[in-house]
């Protein structure tokens, strides 16, 4: 019962946001009055790594280089956030290959950080500017904490860890409130469940183990689980993609959604993300048929099946 009341909980947001556009479908009436579609002017990306561009137009995955130059491509190999951008013609301006004017995104987001930056983040962006309902805003954090809590096992207990993965599922849940708060439209994936990284596999050979993967899933379940419960559901301002479930569907179903490894990253340990380039991945290995980039973060494979989630989320959600 329990196991089941969680499941309902986590899945509210979906719930209310269908409820939400019923509603608002009813209230056009029977006249064929229709919906103002969502069209944000900006999109604003605050957590670690798996949403940063640098400064030179490369990603925390596997990079897209020209053929002819050896360049890098940054509009090749797509960031989950840069294909949600993507959709409304919204433009990140660490990626601007076509030169847009005035580009209408920004990146706070950055390598390591953990929920307590992601606060710092956000103070950031507010006591410097507004945000309003048009702002779209991507919020992905959480990676780096549940390995840091990792890292502690076992000299600290696996209760002790969970309780304090609850917390920081907690504190990005009143980060992601504050954003929302202050009128922005939010995409929250939950974090992917750590447990099913080639770090997590690794770890069970490493310390000769089999329960070290299951350890981070149980750190992922605790951080998402509080996450959920703890942000604001209004059915409005919040669309949730379930990360978790996404990435657990793709290794569970590996062959039928094209993959053909899903345990092993495919950049080569000689040139690291986010220096790693389809030119410099393992023999086999492909941007396209394999889930990773390295050991914990996902290949452009991966990245476009959680970019193309929030892209379903933001359109039907009724922001």
């Amino acid at each position: 019962m329990k196991a089941f009341k969680q499941a309902v909980l986590r899945r509210a947001p979906m719930l209310l946001g269908a409820v939400a556009l019923a509603v608002a479908m009813a209230g056009c009436g029977g006249g064929g009055g229709q919906i103002e579609p969502f069209k944000p002017t900006r999109i604003l990306s605050f957590g670690d790594e798996s949403s940063v561009i640098t400064a030179t137009g490369r990603k925390y995955t596997i990079n897209a280089v020209n053929d002819t130059t050896g360049a890098i491509e940054c509009a090749g190999n797509p960031l989950w956030n840069q294909t949600l951008a993507s959709t409304f013609g919204l433009v990140f301006p660490e990626c601007n290959p076509t030169a847009v004017a005035a580009p209408t995104g920004k990146i706070y987001a950055r390598p390591g950080a953990k929920v307590a930056d992601v606060k710092t983040q956000i103070d950031g962006h507010l006591a410097a500017g507004s945000i309003d309902a048009k702002t779209l805003i991507t919020v992905l954090a959480g990676a780096n904490d549940v390995l840091e809590l990792y890292a502690q096992y076992p000299a600290q207990s696996e209760a002790a860890l969970r309780a304090e993965a609850t917390a920081r599922g907690r504190l990005l849940a009143a980060q992601v409130n504050r954003l929302a708060d202050a009128g922005g439209r939010i995409i929250l994936p939950t974090l992917p469940d750590m447990g099913l990284t080639p770090f997590a596999l690794k770890e069970n050979t490493a310390k000769a183990d089999p329960n070290r993967s299951k350890l981070l899933t149980s750190l992922t379940a605790a951080f998402n689980n509080e996450l959920t419960l703890k942000v604001t559901l209004d059915g409005r301002q919040l669309g949730v993609v379930f990360g978790d479930e996404l990435l657990q569907t793709l290794v569970k179903f590996a062959s039928g959604y094209g993959y053909t490894n899903v345990v092993d990253g495919a950049c080569l340990s000689t040139s690291p993300v986010p220096n790693c380039t389809n030119k410099t991945l393992a023999t086999n290995a492909t941007t396209t048929t394999w889930l990773w980039a390295n050991d914990t973060l996902l290949s452009p494979a991966g990245q476009s099946r959680l970019g193309s989630i929030a892209q379903t989320r933001a359109l039907s959600n009724p922001f």
